[in-house]
């Protein structure tokens, strides 16, 4: 199924729960570990003697490891005129420290036989490298030392701006997509900080100052708001060792407050067009839905999940409902067409369907083919075995990712952000499974009115309008 495309420099992933900080003097809390479940490889999660979380999950195939740092902290939790500084801060933490100069984590890194990189979403900022096992204690040194002290000159600051600045050219003002999407967001969204990008608006970003990206430093990097993550050919009691010599240390401080931002109720449609040199015009229909706060059965959680199997009814493979109706035959309306929803997240989640028009059709009649799709099973429903079909390939999907250690660790850390059990996938296999066709029936015929709609489309301007397009950014890590 189709990712919405929600930002271009982040991922939407899961999470698991954030443990209160200790007091520096209190001793060190006895570890009790978390297991996933009995069929699954064991996940072990512990609390530092500062706050900070450790989730390891040994995985002995190979003789490798994947290191994670993960912050509940990312674009949402800005404030208006200093939209981009997650982001930008996240550049800067490869920028140095007391110890290190500009650019020498990356060194030491591959001077280790590892690679590494960051991202930055709206719900979280993460930093991650891949190292031969025996190597993870160096890892852990060098992480542990930029998370605590992180700094750099001014001068660097305003060079590596300039690198950002130019990421948002080449990834946002130079794809038209992009660029519908930046609008989209900013009206679907009033009081939501989903409504800002995550690279920044570019006023913000020529405004911002290096104590603006030096005091979000301050404010979130703190233990008690991060989580370390190691899955690979590791021993946890080992790792815990090792977190506790090289993390725990890190002076504990408390968690900002957060306060409330809830989008307020939609009473009618919104739309908006950008209009941009680009080969097809495109158009998205987004409609505000319910996201998944748990897997308590409760009316909210199972109109989420019974969401999501919608959009795998729709867009969940090749023979899918709208790839048949709307992109076959000599009548087709799309040369394209999708649907994904939002499961989760620290903000409004949003269900989206989506097409490109076919040669001679209009984006007016691509959204009206995706909605006559989503009535049609509002009506007639959906067959069990169509249901079982897209559940069976969503199984798969699931186990075929975690050959990854990469996406093993991943997903991991997104368990925590969204404070999820660490067995959250296991969890959410189980309960798609209980979802029913009427579940799915009635959840088409409820959510996809005018009430919760914004309907975006990109008009494409003449070809001899196009700007060449642009190198990638010295410098840019993603």
């Amino acid at each position: 199924m189709k990712q919405l495309l929600q930002s271009f420099l982040g991922v939407g992933l899961l999470a698991a729960a954030l443990a209160s900080a200790a007091q520096p003097s209190a001793p060190p809390p006895v570890p009790t570990p978390q297991v996933a479940s009995a069929n699954a490889p064991a996940v072990h999660q512990y609390t530092l003697s500062n706050g900070m979380t450790l989730i390891v999950k040994p995985d002995r195939r190979a003789p490798t490891a994947v290191h994670m740092v993960w912050l509940r902290v990312g674009s949402m939790d800005e404030t208006d005129g200093q939209s981009g500084v997650a982001h930008v801060l996240e550049h800067m933490l490869f920028k140095g420290t007391r110890e290190l100069k500009p650019g020498e984590f990356s060194r030491r890194v591959a001077a280790l036989g590892g690679s590494d990189n960051a991202f930055t979403a709206r719900d979280y900022t993460g930093y991650h490298q891949q190292i031969p096992a025996e190597r993870l204690e160096d890892v852990m040194r060098l992480e542990a030392d930029r998370f605590a002290n992180n700094q750099w000159p001014d001068e660097e600051f305003r060079r590596e701006l300039e690198v950002v600045k130019e990421e948002r050219r080449l990834r946002v003002e130079d794809s038209p997509r992009a660029r519908l999407y930046e609008t989209l967001n900013a009206t679907a969204f009033l009081a939501s900080p989903y409504r800002r990008p995550i690279v920044g608006w570019m006023s913000d970003l020529e405004a911002l100052t290096p104590e603006d990206a030096r005091e979000f430093y301050r404010r979130w990097y703190v233990p008690a708001n991060a989580a370390v993550v190691v899955a690979g050919d590791v021993d946890p009691q080992q790792v815990l060792k090792l977190a506790e010599r090289h993390y725990g240390r890190i002076p504990a401080r408390p968690v900002p407050a957060r306060k409330p931002q809830g989008e307020p109720t939609q009473h009618g449609p919104r739309q908006v067009e950008v209009r941009a040199p680009a080969d097809q015009p495109y158009t998205t229909l987004q409609f505000k839905v319910p996201k998944l706060s748990s897997f308590e059965p409760t009316p909210q959680n199972d109109d989420a999940l019974a969401l999501s199997m919608l959009a795998a009814v729709l867009d969940g493979h090749a023979a899918a409902r709208l790839n048949r109706a709307l992109t076959q035959g000599p009548d087709r309306v799309a040369d394209s067409a999708g649907a994904s929803n939002g499961l989760w997240g620290r903000g409004p989640q949003l269900f989206a369907l989506d097409g490109v028009p076919a040669p001679g059709k209009t984006p007016q009649q691509v959204q009206a083919a995706l909605r006559a799709e989503v009535e049609r099973i509002a009506r007639e429903g959906v067959s069990e075995a169509e249901l079982q079909r897209v559940k069976t390939r969503w199984i798969a999907g699931e186990v075929y990712k975690l050959d990854s250690l990469f996406n093993q660790a991943r997903e991991l850390g997104a368990y925590w952000v969204y404070d999820l059990p660490m067995d959250a996938g296991e969890r959410l296999l189980r309960r798609l499974g209980e979802i029913t066709p009427a579940q799915v029936q009635s959840v088409a015929a409820r959510y996809f009115g005018d009430e919760q709609l914004t309907v975006g489309t990109l008009k494409p301007l003449p070809r001899d309008k196009q700007a060449p397009p642009r190198a990638p950014a010295a410098g840019a890590r993603h």
